[in-house]
């Protein structure tokens, strides 16, 4: 038999409903970060656009040579990278059949440029001067960011789908070997180790680069996700983005603890650390930067604002501490990088 419910039972009902999918969603905002983080004016003055070819698809990573002033841009959707010399607000050239270009990484002292060719799992070495590819290795499935180890001459290269680094030789393009891990990858120069965020499993990974092996496991609590990485190396610091729930993480790299937590925009991307004005920008897919200043291995949140859409990848200049964000959309409606230097924001 089917009892009827009282209206006072009923309205209980409703309300216990209602309370439990207020808590349901609620635990999910924490989860994701809670919202997007409050507005703070970001430190930096727009300098200028430079004009890109091609059309508005997506880019990627960006590296800069300092020294020479070029910035090499990787442009997924035209599957090129694009040379721009930012001293001369020009672009020098593109280099085109690097297919679903991911990485780029520019090693100046070997005068070479790295790239991932996604969608070929390969990575490519090119000539910086030239623009010539010189080899191309393969890699596991779906290679991305990339690391230099400078002591054994060879490149790291993160696996994101196959759940490894490639490692292969710099000079030749041989291959050196495989480690099962995934997640984005830096070098430490302190302790000649290289780093990797493991998203799977919310850690950081320390890899002896001689032995190809796991040394160490770095739990990063209060991490969904660990996605961005960058060292400031002088004070033995790792910053690890979290786009799970929009956190940025300091860790500690001599107690291998994390010492801060702090929130940034959604879905944060690319990271990029100016170490002699020891600035910390955190580029996010949603369009927001995060800058943050380093004091005595402290970070303060100085800034942290919607730049631009698309503004997900971050490049910066040590000399001359301008920050490049690479969009499909700049001010005329095509693509540029967007030129910004720290100072007050005025438009």
């Amino acid at each position: 038999m089917i009892r009827r419910l009282s209206p006072r039972t009923l309205l209980a009902l409703t309300a216990g409903l209602v309370l439990t999918v207020a808590a349901a969603a609620a635990g999910v905002m924490l989860t994701r970060g809670g919202g997007q983080a409050p507005k703070v004016a970001l430190p930096l003055r727009p300098v200028k656009e430079i004009a890109l070819p091609g059309d508005s698809s997506r880019f990627d990573y960006a590296s800069l040579d300092p020294d020479r002033g070029l910035l090499f841009i990787a442009h997924i959707g035209a599957s090129q990278i694009i040379e721009v010399d930012v001293h001369r607000d020009r672009v020098v050239r593109t280099i085109d059949e690097l297919p679903g270009v991911h990485g780029v990484l520019v090693v100046p002292s070997r005068h070479t440029v790295y790239a991932t060719a996604t969608d070929a799992n390969q990575v490519a070495a090119i000539d910086e001067t030239t623009g010539t590819v010189l080899h191309r290795s393969p890699t596991d499935d779906y290679p991305d960011g990339l690391a230099y180890d400078p002591v054994h001459g060879t490149v790291w290269t993160t696996n994101e789908s196959g759940g490894s680094e490639t490692i292969t030789d710099a000079a030749t393009g041989a291959s050196r070997g495989t480690v099962t891990l995934g997640g984005d990858v830096a070098y430490d120069p302190t302790t000649r180790q290289m780093l990797v965020d493991v998203q799977t499993r919310n850690e950081l990974s320390v890899i002896d680069p001689t032995a190809l092996r796991i040394t160490r496991r770095v739990p990063l609590p209060g991490c969904d996700h660990d996605h961005g990485l960058t060292l400031a190396r002088t004070d033995h610091l790792a910053f690890v983005a979290c786009d799970g729930n929009a956190r940025l993480l300091t860790v500690d790299l001599t107690t291998w603890h994390v010492t801060g937590t702090y929130q940034v925009g959604d879905d944060p991307d690319v990271l990029a650390y100016d170490p002699a004005a020891r600035h910390l920008y955190v580029a996010a897919e949603s369009g927001w930067v995060t800058t943050a200043d380093n004091r005595n291995g402290h970070l303060t949140v100085t800034g942290r604002a919607h730049l631009a859409d698309g503004a997900h990848v971050v490049a910066v200049d040590p000399t001359t501490h301008r920050s490049y964000y690479p969009v499909p959309h700049g001010s005329d409606g095509h693509p540029a990088p967007l030129v910004y230097r720290p100072g007050p924001w005025t438009l």
